[in-house]
């Protein structure tokens, strides 16, 4: 069974939240100080065009930073909380050993049985054909199908590899032969 680290072991949700506040303080970092800049030199009147101009870019930027930052926490905070709904396996329970070969001979082997349903005749469709006897006997027997583990009790166990090779007119063994059923199919 797969299992995945706790979200405290996950690097991926760590470098996320790292990654979003350190965007924050860059754009933080960024808007602050251009806003500071610009608001100094527009009151001593020794504001430029560049100052003006650029400054007010630089501090858009900064303030988109700090909107991407936010949204990488919110979206940590979500990861961390759906984490919690994930279900937990149960300290003491153990699931059973089973193999396959147990479950299939617990389950029933038997088909369902096929049923005819009985033809209709209508004033404008085509007249009814009689069932012939041999589609009458196929109707009424229902379908078995046979159980893997009968399949391979019916095959015989051999020693030998299929993958030693032999001469060409040998045949191959049961275990190579295609005419085999193969339940996994």
């Amino acid at each position: 069974m797969p299992t995945r680290p706790r979200l405290a072991r996950s690097i991926p949700f760590w470098g996320l939240l790292l990654v979003s506040l350190a965007t924050i303080a860059g754009g933080w970092f960024l808007t602050n100080r251009t806003l500071g800049s610009m608001t100094t030199t527009l009151t001593d009147g020794t504001a430029t065009g560049v100052d003006v101009y650029v400054g007010q870019s630089i501090a858009q930027l900064g303030a988109v930073l700090i909107g991407a930052g936010v949204v990488g926490v919110l979206l940590a905070l979500t990861v961390a909380a759906l984490s919690t709904l994930r279900p937990r396996p149960v300290e003491g329970a153990e699931q059973p050993a089973w193999t396959a070969d147990e479950r299939d001979a617990a389950a029933p082997a038997v088909a369902a049985p096929a049923t005819a349903e009985p033809a209709v005749a209508s004033p404008a469709a085509e007249p009814a054909v009689a069932p012939t006897p041999a589609a009458a006997d196929a109707a009424a027997e229902p379908a078995v199908a046979p159980t893997p583990a009968a399949a391979d009790a019916a095959a015989p166990v051999s020693s030998e590899s299929p993958d030693i090779e032999v001469a060409s007119d040998t045949p191959a063994p049961v275990a190579a032969s295609s005419e085999r059923p193969d339940p996994a199919r």
